[in-house]
């Protein structure tokens, strides 16, 4: 009721910015996704539609020496990106706070920055099923299992629509196992330039056919046998962030203890569908 919480300074309000702190660096720590798509910054006040110009290819011809050229009119379309809230908070007692043998605001950080991390990463995960080429096969080849053909596949069609690199493959660990059962050496040893955080490092498989491959639980699997990966370039997909994790408290006298709110805004959206090529197989590890 009304009455019984009260918003203002409480206990853990000088330890908001530790919090913060790390649950930034663990949100960072843990997402492969963030890293691998075109990322756009929107400011305060500017409305929570993001709208990216998508420039057509263009093609040069052969001139004649002294001619003019031929002026062409480019036409380009857009990609709305509208930003949402994503949250997580929980009720820190006082008794928690003051007689825990545990490092509880550290506990915080890192529980509020992987849950930003996953959230992030499976709504971005989740644009593959809308990529409308597909590796091998179509739709339905749900229960082939993965192999090297796949991604071979994936970067020769990407290769033949002019798709500029660098290539990503992001996996569900069922799904590629399938493939990498079957593998002993293929794998071009780890040394990729862009291996800049634990997810990262931690996710990296290696490289083949061109593509940096990493593996994460969170391309969800979309049945309990199955799930729909990606293989991609970074503008296939587009990431707008309106608000970093954003870390607020409420007192709750009555209860003892204080609420500790989590927040982050942002948006995601498919940019070029010809950028990316889906990879549905088999999810499960026999």
């Amino acid at each position: 009721m009304a009455g019984e919480i009260k918003s203002l300074t409480s206990t853990l309000d000088d330890l908001l910015a530790p919090i913060v702190q790390e649950a930034m660096f663990v949100a960072s720590e843990r997402s492969v996704m963030r890293n691998l798509v075109k990322n756009f910054p929107v400011s305060r006040n500017a409305g929570k539609v993001l709208q990216v110009p998508i420039y057509p290819a263009q093609t040069a011809t052969a001139l004649t020496e002294a001619d003019d050229i031929t002026l062409g009119a480019i036409s380009t379309s857009k990609k709305d990106i509208t930003l949402a809230e994503v949250g997580i908070g929980t009720n820190v007692s006082d008794l928690s706070l003051n007689f825990s043998s545990a490092n509880v605001i550290a506990d915080l950080g890192k529980l509020f920055g992987e849950a930003v991390a996953k959230k992030m990463d499976q709504d971005l995960t989740a644009l593959f099923s809308g990529f409308s080429t597909f590796a091998l096969g179509n739709a339905t080849n749900t229960q082939t299992e993965m192999t090297a053909a796949h991604l071979f596949a994936a970067a020769a069609k990407l290769k033949n629509a002019g798709v500029p690199g660098p290539y990503f493959g992001v996996f569900n660990p069922a799904a590629i196992f399938n493939m990498k059962k079957t593998m002993t050496s293929t794998f071009v040893p780890q040394g990729n330039t862009g291996v800049v955080n634990e997810a990262m490092t931690e996710g990296y498989v290696g490289r083949i056919a061109g593509i940096d491959i990493f593996e994460t639980s969170n391309v969800v699997a979309d049945s309990a046998t199955s799930a729909v990966n990606g293989v991609f370039a970074r503008d296939a997909l587009g990431l707008a962030m309106g608000q970093e994790i954003s870390i607020k408290t409420q007192r709750d006298e009555s209860a003892r203890a204080t609420e500790v709110i989590c927040t982050a805004t942002y948006g995601v959206s498919e940019l070029h569908d010809s950028y990316g090529v889906q990879v549905p197989v088999d999810a499960t590890i026999s």
